[in-house]
Parts: C-alpha cells; sequence; structure tokens
C-alpha cells in the first residue's frame, strides 16, 4: 500500500487548508462594495436601470453596490476597464443589447465580449415601439407600411448615429416588412425624437420611455409595439403581430457581465440575486413604470439569449450592408 510520508502528509494538509480558504472566500462574497461600471454617461436607461438593479442588489445580498460611469467610444472605454479588473467578483460592468451589435460594426475592439467576460444575467426588457407625429394622416401600421412600399425609400426615419439600437431596429422592421426606409441620423436618440415630434422626419422606433413625455402630452403617436402583449402604460397601443407584422421581435434589455475567470460560484450568487431582485414588488413596479417587463435571464438561458441576438443583430446588420469601420 502506498504511504505518504511527512512531506506529503504536510502538502495535503496545505491544499486542504488552501481549498477550504478559497471555498469560504467565495461564500463570503461580497464582503466589501462591489463595483458596477457603466460605459455610457449619466442619466440614460442603461445607467438608470443599473443604478436600481444596484440598490437591490445592495438588498439582496447585504453589500454596498457602487455605479461608476466610463463613458465614450461607444461605451468601449468602459468595457476595456473591465475587461482587465481582477476577477474576483468585486468588478462588474453592464451593458444594453448593444454589446452583440458592436463587434459587427467595428474592425476592432479593445476587448473580446466572449472571451473577456462572463454573463451573469439581464433583466428589465424594453420593447420597441414605432413612433410618428400626432398630427400624421398616418393612423395605423399597415397605412404606414402601404405608403412606405408605394414611395419607396422616401419615408424618413431617425436614430442616434449608425449602428445604435434605434437603427438597427428600423432596419429590421423593413426587413419584416418588405420595405426600404430612408435612415437620418442624430446627435442623439433624443434629438432625433424632437425631429419626428417636429415634423423633421417621418418615423422613428424608440423604446416606449423614451418617448412617453411626448406621447402624454399628444406630440407623438405610438402605432404598434413589439412583444406579445400590450403595455399597461399604453393600453391602446396593438403589439407589432395584432397590427399585422407577425415576425418582428426586437428587445432592449440591460444586463451584467463580470470579467472572465471569475469564480463560478460567485457569479452563481449574483445570478440568483438578479432573479430574486426582479422578483420584488418594486423592481416589478419599475420596470413597468418604464414600460417595461419585469423579467430576468440567467446562467445558461442568459448565454443562449446572447447567441441568439447576435445572430438576429449580425443578419440585420449585414442585409443594411453596414461595414465594421
Amino acid at each position: 500500500m502506498f504511504k505518504l510520508n511527512n512531506m506529503g502528509r504536510l502538502l495535503l494538509a496545505a491544499c486542504a487548508v488552501a481549498s477550504f480558504g478559497t471555498q469560504a472566500a467565495h461564500a463570503a462574497w461580497p464582503d466589501r462594495p462591489v463595483r458596477i461600471i457603466v460605459p455610457f454617461a449619466p442619466g440614460g436607461t442603461s445607467d438608470t436601470v443599473t443604478r436600481r438593479m444596484a440598490q437591490e442588489l445592495g438588498k439582496q445580498l447585504g453589500q454596498t453596490f457602487v455605479v461608476e460611469n466610463k463613458a465614450g467610444a461607444m461605451g468601449t472605454i468602459g468595457m476595456a476597464d473591465a475587461a482587465r479588473s481582477r476577477p474576483d467578483g468585486y468588478t462588474l460592468v453592464a451593458n444594453d443589447t448593444g454589446i452583440v451589435m458592436l463587434p459587427h460594426l467595428r474592425k476592432s475592439l479593445p476587448y473580446d465580449t466572449k472571451k473577456d467576460f462572463t454573463p451573469v444575467g439581464a433583466y428589465v426588457f424594453s420593447p420597441f415601439g414605432l413612433v410618428v407625429n400626432a398630427s400624421s394622416d398616418t393612423k395605423t401600421l399597415p397605412d404606414l407600411i402601404d405608403k412606405a412600399k408605394a414611395n419607396p425609400g422616401k419615408i424618413t426615419y431617425g436614430s442616434g448615429g449608425v449602428g445604435t439600437s434605434p437603427h438597427l431596429a428600423a432596419e429590421a422592421f423593413a426587413n419584416a416588412t418588405g420595405t426600404q426606409l430612408m435612415h437620418v441620423p442624430f446627435k442623439g436618440a433624443g434629438e432625433a425624437i424632437m425631429a419626428v415630434a417636429g415634423k423633421t422626419i417621418d418615423m422613428q422606433l424608440v423604446t416606449p420611455s423614451t418617448a412617453i413625455g411626448n406621447l402624454k402630452s399628444g406630440r407623438l403617436k405610438m402605432l404598434a409595439v413589439t412583444g406579445d402583449q400590450r403595455l399597461a402604460s399604453l393600453p391602446d397601443v396593438p403589439t407589432f403581430a395584432e397590427a399585422g407584422v407577425k415576425d418582428f421581435a426586437v428587445w432592449n434589455w440591460i444586463g451584467l457581465w463580470a470579467p472572465a475567470g471569475t469564480p463560478r460560484p460567485v457569479v452563481d450568487k449574483l445570478s440568483h440575486a438578479i432573479q430574486g431582485a426582479m422578483q420584488t414588488e418594486d423592481m416589478k413596479k419599475f420596470a413597468v413604470d418604464m414600460s417595461a417587463q419585469p423579467q430576468a435571464v440567467v446562467g445558461d438561458e442568459f448565454v443562449n439569449l446572447l447567441d441568439t441576438t447576435d445572430r438576429q443583430w449580425k443578419a440585420v446588420i449585414d442585409k443594411a450592408g453596414l461595414k465594421p469601420q
């Protein structure tokens, strides 16, 4: 029978102590504040939703979650910072659906989305709505589609720039309806919304929360919204399927990622906390008030969601003829 000498026994004991220490550290996480990088400017949807989620995660896990904005270069500065961070669970990064679009629009990035990050979870799923000027003679979605087919390339739509979510959502809409539309990029999505309100352009695809003020004031009207059910905040607006466009399903969600190599027990604990947060009445109300769905997708389901949306948006980008810059 094989017998350990004294040195062997010491090595085994040391390994056992190290293993116990590692497990204890994972179990204790988080025992100090956690930083969440938002790679965009304060005040946007990603920032607003992440700050609210940070509050709930703090309640779920008994620790402070601090949001730090690191904007610039379409979010790449903050993402690169997160990719370089120590994978110990104390630095996370938030992003939206654009995280799967950008690699198809840029020749190079200072990080690899799939290799440098571990997906944790997505939450607060916002549909897209199609808005026109309230005084427009386009009363319904079929009216708009008929007009676009009769005037190829003449119906104008706005966005906050080439490659942004509203731009690609409009391209996906054109694909789904067999129409040709004209893109008019602006410096920001808010500026594009004001262009619709001012009758400078014909339409825009937006997340309802960004247009709700103009909808309530009567400057804009929404012809349809994505999703399989109407929004509680806009009960008179039909879904695209109800309005006759059945193959148009685009969403904007916010999610969290950890640097690659973050211990699996920490990632799992965080995923569970996201699920718990989205089941609270406060977060449900927060999402509904934003005209969004209070949904959480974590773990392997989030990985599958990323793969599905990656293929979806790559197809849209390729068909639109957008080349990496």
